[in-house]
C-alpha cells in the first residue's frame, strides 16, 4: 500500500501566523540571479548554503560571509542537495539517474541506484534520517541530456535506501509525481510533496 492510503498519522499543522515565521521589518533581498534553474538547497554545520543550478550542471555555495563560489562544476545534473551526519554532501544527480555522497574534499562516491534491475525514473530530492538511511523521491521529468524518453520505473515513487547503501525499497504504489521531502529531526515524521496531485503527504 502506498502512502496516500496509509497515512493515518498525517499531521496536520497549525496554523501559523507570518509574523512568527518572519522577523519584523525583515525584507526580501535578492542576492545573485545568474542562474538558470536554482534547487535543493541545503546548509552545512557552519550555515554555508549549498544549492544547485541543474541547467548549468553545477553546485554553488553561498557562504556565511555572503560571497558566491561554485563547489563543483560538472556535478552529475545534481538536484537535491542534503548533508548527512557525517559532514558529506549527497546529491540527486540525474544525469545517469544515481545518488551521489561527496566529500568536503569533492571526491564522489557513486551509490548504487537502481530498482527491480532497472535504473530509477530521476532521483529529485532527499532526506537523510538521523540513523543515515535515505528517503528520496524519483519522479519523471524528460531531461535534454538524456538518450531515453520513457520512465525507466513504471511508477514515479518514493524509495528508501537503507543505512548499509546496500538496498533500496520503494515505498509507494499511488503517488502520482512525488517531489520534494523532508523529515523532522527526530525522524518520526516525513513529509512528501505530490507535486501531480497537488498534495502534500
Amino acid at each position: 500500500m502506498g502512502i496516500a492510503t496509509v497515512c493515518a498519522a498525517f499531521a496536520i499543522i497549525g496554523k501559523t501566523e507570518m509574523n512568527d515565521l518572519i522577523q519584523p521589518g525583515a525584507a526580501l533581498q535578492k542576492l545573485a540571479g545568474e542562474f538558470q534553474f536554482t534547487e535543493g538547497p541545503s546548509a552545512d554545520p557552519e550555515g554555508n548554503v549549498y544549492f544547485t543550478d541543474q541547467p548549468n550542471d553545477r553546485i554553488m555555495i553561498w557562504s556565511t560571509s555572503g560571497q558566491l563560489s561554485t563547489f563543483m562544476q560538472p556535478s552529475g545534473r545534481s538536484n537535491g542537495l542534503a548533508f548527512d551526519r557525517d559532514g558529506f554532501l549527497w546529491s540527486c544527480a540525474d544525469e545517469k539517474n544515481e545518488l551521489w555522497r561527496i566529500s568536503p574534499e569533492k571526491k564522489v562516491t557513486v551509490i548504487p541506484s537502481g530498482y527491480n534491475g532497472k535504473v530509477l525514473n530521476g532521483p529529485n530530492d532527499l532526506w537523510i534520517t538521523p540513523q543515515g538511511g535515505v528517503y528520496f523521491t524519483d519522479p519523471f521529468y524528460k531531461r535534454s541530456w538524456w538518450d531515453h524518453t520513457e520512465k525507466p520505473q513504471e511508477i514515479q515513487a518514493v524509495y528508501y535506501l537503507d543505512p548499509s547503501w546496500k538496498t533500496i525499497t520503494r515505498l509507494t504504489e499511488d503517488l502520482v509525481q512525488p517531489n520534494g521531502i523532508v523529515g523532522t529531526p527526530d525522524g518520526k515524521k516525513l513529509f512528501v510533496a505530490d507535486l501531480g496531485a497537488k498534495k502534500t503527504w
